[in-house]
């Protein structure tokens, strides 16, 4: 109790002078966003429940959907008896930095109010002119045992939704996932009843609003899968804790749990609980630009960030290590290393990954492969300036034991960094339980001592890229691989890979970067696309593919194709090369969810823009408003006047352009356009 009084001593100071007020009517409290549009109501009925509903210009965002937890194996905590404290509130305008990111800072304003119980739980709300959040805040000295946790999302109606099913469970096991989904479009009530979906999940609302379903500042609790609640809503489900585990998945490189408990996290202590959150936007284009997932995330942990340097990556895993025109076999061996340390250094490219395959299959230390001279490529690499990032398993990384003490990971770590190895790209996590969540954030930490980089595979981003900004990118999407496989369906691919390429940017990236790995120049139409493994291509056209470095956030992104192909269709690689990986500013110009999207970005005082579509040919105009006095060199790529026939072909030019300008664009199917514009001063 005295910790709790504590509490309600620094949160009543906190009112004094706060102008943001909770209004109760009866046993309800009311709370609005800065701008006044968008009301939370809190309802209680004796302190039984807790409910929250969410109205935004008139519209009923949410309807009353029940907020409560479970906590060792007892009743609901709201059961227990009414509020301990009075209310609290209070206002935040504030901001803070964010380098690796779409913008060099993020503004956090928002208005809060805290409802305090008895049983030291309290319940935090958040409401921004762009959403509204809340969390449970736990104030105990010992162990609680989280049996469940109700978080329901209830709409007015059947709306439309974009939803994203969890589907080729690794090992069987419901809950083990790579988080990689494509969406189905569908009404709220024919969501398969069986089925789970990750976040964020959109509902499409009246008037053209949406409402965007999501967690966020994920720490030591397992993250947020929705299902149907039967009627028009979503409610919450979470992987119950691993109790035993074994090695299965995808090639025995999954750590798959074989028994669960009977509950969904143990906490030591006070803490807060991962966020609930609803985005809204009254366009789609907002969402392009929301800062949700920064704002709700933990702060940065690493006190030094200086020795962290986002950049480009040369791959070889998609391409197959296929470059041709030299006197060696490609392959997983020195050589080929050799020749893409080289293209990327000529290309100023900063790193080069090595995949699966240099390290022995049980071990990242024993076993490794003869065919590859690890201290010779780091060396050539240091005396090029190109850093090498090396792919691992989750298992092989932390001995198969996501309970272990981070000897071996520490080992590991020691051991590359020492080396001079930048980075490594951790792959099949393919869990997000409160185990998996806990060893994503020990690697990240022991890495960062290290200072080495992070890609994560098999999760989606869930606010530990703020606390560790060491983790440039995250998988989780449905990225370019899936074109190796992807069969044909009757007069095309099975996949509408252009639509969901402009899907993702508004709800997967909403939750942070996406490892997509993007760059094919080998690109194709429906009729003539076909998967590949040794040869791969793409859905849509060039410049859809070269606009994707501008449109996707990926502090680490990827050059997925060979460096052969990049040297024979060099202005393209000349162009891809200068983009910048994170960035000072960004404007959402334009886009609607699911067709067409329209940004720009910013790096010092230099603009980039990019504009994608579906299947779907399109004329837009481009405003340059947002541009300062002055005039810019414009260096533009275009869908060629016959990309409709051969995705490949695009229109390179150069114009000069200032603030009263307008870019008139037209976007072939599958299409894209794309600019650098810099200040001629």
């Amino acid at each position: 109790m005295k910790a709790i009084k504590i509490c309600m001593v620094a949160l009543l100071l906190m009112m004094a002078g706060s102008r943001a007020q909770a209004l109760s009517v009866g046993k309800n409290w009311k709370i609005e966003s800065p701008d006044k549009k968008t009301q939370v109501i809190v309802e209680t009925h004796n302190y039984s429940f807790l409910n929250w509903r969410v109205e935004h210009n008139g519209v009923t965002v949410l309807k009353c959907s029940e907020i409560n937890i479970l906590l060792d194996d007892d009743i609901h905590v709201f059961k227990k008896g009414g509020l301990g404290k009075p209310v609290g509130n209070r206002q935040v305008r504030s901001q803070f930095a964010t380098p690796f990111y779409k913008k060099a800072v993020v503004k956090d304003e928002y208005n809060a109010m805290t409802l305090a119980f008895k049983n030291g739980i309290s319940v935090e709300f958040r409401v921004y002119d762009d959403g509204a959040a809340y969390r449970f805040l736990i104030d105990r000295k010992d162990v609680s045992v989280v049996t469940n946790e109700t978080a329901e999302f209830n709409f007015a109606e059947d709306y439309p939704a974009f939803i994203p099913y969890v589907n080729d469970n690794r090992g069987g096991e419901r809950y083990c996932y790579s988080f990689e989904s494509y969406y189905d479009e569908q009404p709220l009530s024919k969501m398969f009843k069986d089925s789970l979906a990750i976040t964020p999940l959109a509902v499409c609302l009246p008037g053209g609003m949406k409402a965007i379903v999501m967690d966020a500042g994920v720490e030591d609790y397992p993250g947020m899968f929705l299902k149907s609640n039967g009627q028009n809503g979503l409610k919450a489900e979470f992987a119950p804790y691993p109790l035993e585990q074994g090695v299965d998945g995808f090639d025995y490189l999954n750590i798959v749990p074989t028994k669960r408990a009977g509950y969904i996290a143990k906490l030591n202590g006070s803490r807060a609980l991962p966020w609930r959150a609803v985005v809204i936007a009254e366009k789609d284009a907002d969402i392009l630009n929301c800062d949700m997932a920064q704002r709700l995330a933990p702060e940065c942990r690493i006190k030094d960030t200086s020795w962290i340097h986002p950049g480009k990556v040369a791959w070889d895993w998609w391409n197959n290590t296929n470059v041709t025109g030299v006197d060696f076999k490609s392959g997983m061996n020195t050589d080929t290393y050799l020749y893409y340390i080289d293209f990327a250094a000529k290309n100023k490219i900063e790193y080069i990954i090595i995949d699966e395959g240099w390290s022995g299959k049980e071990s990242l230390m024993e076993d490794l492969s003869p065919e590859i001279d690890l201290k010779k490529l780091i060396a050539h690499g240091q005396e090029k300036g190109v850093g090498i990032i090396l792919w691992s398993s989750w298992r092989n990384l932390i001995g198969n034991n996501p309970d272990g003490d981070m000897s071996l990971t520490n080992e590991v770590m020691k051991h590359y960094a020492g080396m001079g190895v930048k980075g490594f790209k951790v792959d099949f996590f393919d869990r997000d339980d409160q185990q998996a969540i806990a060893s994503a954030y020990k690697i990240a930490a022991c890495a960062a001592e290290h200072h080495l980089y992070l890609d994560y595979h098999g999760l989606k981003p869930f606010g530990i890229q703020r606390a560790y900004p060491n983790i440039f990118n995250f998988e989780g999407v449905k990225g370019l691989e899936n074109s190796k496989w992807e069969p044909r369906d009757g007069d095309g691919p099975l996949h509408n890979q252009p639509r969901y390429d402009v899907t993702v940017p508004y709800l997967r990236m909403l939750a942070g970067p996406m490892d997509y790995t993007p760059g094919a120049m080998m690109n194709a139409m429906k009729n003539n696309f076909f998967g590949n493994n040794d040869h791969p291509m793409s859905q849509g056209t060039r410049v859809h593919q070269m606009a994707m470095y501008t449109t996707f956030e990926a502090p680490l992104q990827m050059l997925a194709d060979s460096p052969t192909e990049y040297m024979q269709n060099q202005e393209c690689t000349d162009f891809i090369a200068q983009i910048p990986t994170t960035f000072d500013e960004t404007i959402a110009l334009d886009g609607k969810l699911g067709e067409y999207t329209v940004v720009a970005r910013r790096k010092g005082s230099t603009w980039y823009l990019a504009a994608m579509t579906d299947w779907t040919p399109r004329d837009l105009t481009i405003d340059l408003g947002f541009l300062k006095d002055g005039r810019y060199q414009a260096d533009i790529f275009a869908d060629g006047v016959n990309a409709m026939k051969d995705a490949t072909d695009y229109k390179h030019t150069l114009q000069t352009v200032g603030k009263d300008d307008v870019f008139n664009v037209h976007l072939s199917s599958g299409g894209g356009w794309t600019a650098i514009l810099k200040d001629t001063k």
